[in-house]
């Protein structure tokens, strides 16, 4: 979190109206409650479709000559892979080769590009990326993002659209409209579920929200975006991910093109790779709740680990963390010790994710 919300969502009065205190996140004010019970929010998102302001999240056009090769220096992802009208999940790296952030970067054709990202330094990075380049770079704040998710969401969007929304595959884009007002709609998300990025400027998000009320979708907090993004295997830069950290390490070496060419950090990364200090796993916890967050984790006396993201899932009747554990410990079956302020119990690592392990309700047809 930052230490005070510098910006304001057009939607903060729909949010307090639903009983949240504004929170911040990303320098937002941010739905982490309401008077809703997350869990039934988290039903919600599995069962039907719910809904969260994402526009805490920051969004950047780079466009311009030089665009290309300053966002290809920036990640590490070949951009040149990201036609227009896709998106591609990955990491931007310090110069030590260690996660600064991650993002969703989108190619909307004729040259414009827009990076999605939360609380790292992608800003700082872009600039010093396009020291002595031709490109433009613009914060839009005035962009807002909306992300319907669940099984429905296909259905109950398509009513108000004026194209199929269901040509859209996994990772595509496209502008439309949406109950009447221009917006770009991305199938992405961050539940586990089949679900839509909205993105539309203020002008225009309040009643598209209000739209997607009245048509059944349920507003739900960050409380229960948790739930549903732990049990997904999720991660969430500051909690799950740090500078402290490879993409190796945390299970993002997968957005890491090592053949092209040089980007930021890329030296650094390629020569710790092999010597991983920590995994990123999921752990079943023996307990009736969530735990606080922060507990150690132990075998046979030796601590070899730590609790990052922890969850209750009344869905699965589990208590959940992603956690950092010693890489011999990462294997699924292994039994840990968890020992915290308040508590003393055992966990078992299992494998991730834990919801719908084939991933089969995000990349549906």
């Amino acid at each position: 979190m930052t230490e005070e919300r510098t910006r304001t969502s057009a939607l903060a009065s729909r949010h307090t109206a639903l009983g949240s205190g504004l929170e911040d996140w990303n320098g937002m004010g941010t739905a982490w409650t309401y008077d809703t019970d997350p869990d039934d929010e988290h039903d919600a998102v599995r069962e039907a479709a719910g809904m969260f302001d994402m526009s805490p999240l920051k969004k950047i056009i780079v466009s311009g000559p030089d665009a290309a090769a300053v966002l290809n220096h920036l990640v590490t992802r070949d951009i040149r892979k990201i036609a227009p009208g896709t998106s591609a999940y990955l990491s931007v790296l310090t110069d030590r080769g260690t996660m600064a952030d991650d993002a969703i970067l989108y190619n909307n054709g004729e040259g414009q590009w827009m990076i999605v990202h939360g609380s790292g330094d992608t800003m700082a990075l872009l600039r010093a990326s396009a020291r002595g380049r031709t490109v433009s770079i613009e914060f839009d704040d005035d962009l807002h993002d909306l992300s319907v998710q669940g099984p429905d969401s296909l259905a109950i969007l398509n009513e108000h659209c004026n194209v199929n929304l269901g040509a859209l595959a996994y990772f595509r884009h496209a502008p439309m409209t949406l109950f009447g007002h221009p917006c770009h709609v991305s199938r992405t998300g961050y539940s586990g579920e089949r679900g839509y990025e909205i993105f539309a400027g203020s002008s225009a998000i309040c009643a598209i929200w209000d739209g997607l009320v009245e048509a059944g979708v349920m507003p739900c907090s960050f409380t229960a975006l948790d739930k549903l993004r732990i049990e997904a295997g999720l991660l969430f830069y500051g909690y799950d991910m740090t500078a402290d950290h490879t993409p190796y390490e945390v299970g993002l070496g997968f957005t890491v093109n090592t053949t092209k060419g040089d980007f930021r950090g890329r030296g650094a990364l390629l020569a710790s790779r092999g010597r991983e200090k920590i995994a990123n796993v999921c752990l079943d916890i023996d307990h009736n709740d969530m735990v606080a967050g922060g507990e150690e984790l132990s075998v046979n006396g030796e601590a070899i680990g730590i609790v990052n993201s922890p969850c209750h899932s009344r869905r699965l009747g589990k208590s959940l963390a992603l956690a950092h554990v010693a890489p011999s410990a990462a294997v699924p079956g292994t039994r840990l010790k968890l020992n915290g302020a308040d508590i003393d119990t055992t966990a078992t690592v299992v494998s991730m994710p834990i919801y719908d392990p084939e991933k089969l309700r995000t990349h549906q047809a």
